[in-house]
């Protein structure tokens, strides 16, 4: 992974006086990004092991002890020395590695239920603190939709709000090209090496150009898989106060988008369509089941009780840092018959933690725990909606 084999992939090279800057020490950031990309390691369980062991350094230490306690294999640690060497290069575009106790990783993620450990984030880092709302959409979009997502767009800019979206086809593309002037945030499920449509690889470079800023939580080089996409829409609504589905077909990923928004206790807003236009029937269902409907830009910003001319700032100028005081210390924390009685509870049906923790008798921190033991062990794999199952293993029947 040699520097000057992969610094053009990022495109020109930005101005020379680009802020770079981070809370954690580069040693400790390089351990968190370790941590991050270690298998079977997600945002839950790499924050549940911080806060039991204190530091990232410490819970990689205790990781084989952890998964032979939950009986598996220890997880292989990705190499540091590479690890180093794609910050050096990725940082060489102006890609900045952002993590959770850094003072420019962004306020509204902080609070979703699982943070990316660490973003990588190009372009002005003051943009994902903005007061932002998502607005995404088909990406087989009408020109009807595409109209109005643009219009709402450039009327929430000049509000004051910035808009967020995924950079895909349709209804993301005329959202962030409508809001360039007053500030959009494009969220990638792909690295910032592999920008997906190549079609939008122009409107990636606006963005940046003109004061926007790109995220994403995945290596630079990684290519965008279907699984990573929701994924990406999860980030989407945790930059965002609230989320506007413009065109959604029923298995639209924008109907994913909404779920997370409501997951993360944010709103959700939907553009009504005809009932005749399977690109509306999402939208439709969303404001049957209590989205809440909305013609334009006023509409959401008068439920929000901002209105138009000024949209006061959501959070104080030092947000609160992420706590990690330890809260265990031991790399065995969690009995085997806490571990042992979640196991045996669990089946391949994903469940509610909440559930687990009614059914067993045990307590909450007992049961997160246990399942962040089972989940490195490979025993359990968790799922959207704060719930967990059995993980299929290579002998089982799926």
């Amino acid at each position: 992974m040699a520097k000057s084999d992969n610094s053009d992939l990022f495109g020109p090279k930005p101005d020379a006086d680009a802020h770079l800057g981070a809370s954690l020490d580069d040693e400790t950031k390089l351990s968190w990004l370790q941590l991050a990309r270690t298998p079977r390691i997600g945002p839950i369980t790499f924050r549940n092991l911080i806060e039991r062991f204190g530091s990232a350094e410490e819970a990689l230490k205790a990781l084989p002890e952890i998964a032979r306690s939950g009986g598996g294999k220890p997880p292989a640690l990705p190499d540091r020395s590479m690890l180093a060497q794609e910050i050096e290069t990725a940082q060489d575009a102006g890609i900045r590695y952002i993590a959770l106790p850094d003072i420019d990783y962004p306020p509204l993620m902080r609070q979703i239920p699982d943070p990316p450990p660490v973003l990588l984030i190009r372009g002005d880092t003051k943009m994902t603190a903005a007061r932002a709302i998502a607005v995404v959409g088909s990406r087989n979009a009408s020109v009807a939709g595409q109209k109005t997502a643009s219009t709402i767009s450039r009327d929430l800019g000049s509000a004051g709000c910035a808009i967020v979206s995924g950079l895909a086809r349709g209804i993301d593309t005329a959202a962030h090209k409508a809001s360039l002037p007053t500030g959009t945030v494009a969220v990638l499920a792909g690295g910032h090496a592999r920008i997906y449509p190549k079609e939008n690889e122009s409107l990636y470079y606006d963005i940046i150009e003109n004061g926007g800023a790109i995220v994403s939580e995945m290596p630079p080089w990684a290519e965008p898989r279907a699984k990573d996409f929701p994924r990406r829409n999860r980030l989407i609504s945790g930059l965002s106060i609230a989320t506007l589905i413009v065109e959604a077909a029923l298995r639209s990923g924008s109907l994913i988008t909404a779920r997370t928004a409501l997951e993360q206790d944010r709103d959700v807003f939907a553009i009504p369509g005809s009932p005749l236009d399977p690109r509306a029937e999402g939208c439709n269902r969303l404001i049957r089941d209590g989205a809440r409907l909305v013609r334009n830009a006023e509409d959401i910003l008068e439920d929000l009780n901002t209105g138009l001319s000024v949209v006061p700032p959501l959070f104080p100028e030092e947000p609160a840092q992420f706590n990690a005081a330890p809260s265990r210390t031991s790399a065995t924390t969690g009995t085997d018959i806490v571990r042992a009685t979640i196991l045996s509870s669990l089946s391949v049906t994903p469940v509610a933690i909440d559930d687990v923790v009614r059914e067993t008798g045990f307590g909450t921190g007992d049961v997160l725990a246990a399942l962040a033991d089972l989940e490195i062990a490979a025993k359990v794999t968790r799922h959207g909606g704060h719930r967990v199952s059995l993980a299929i293993q290579p002998d089982d029947t799926p």
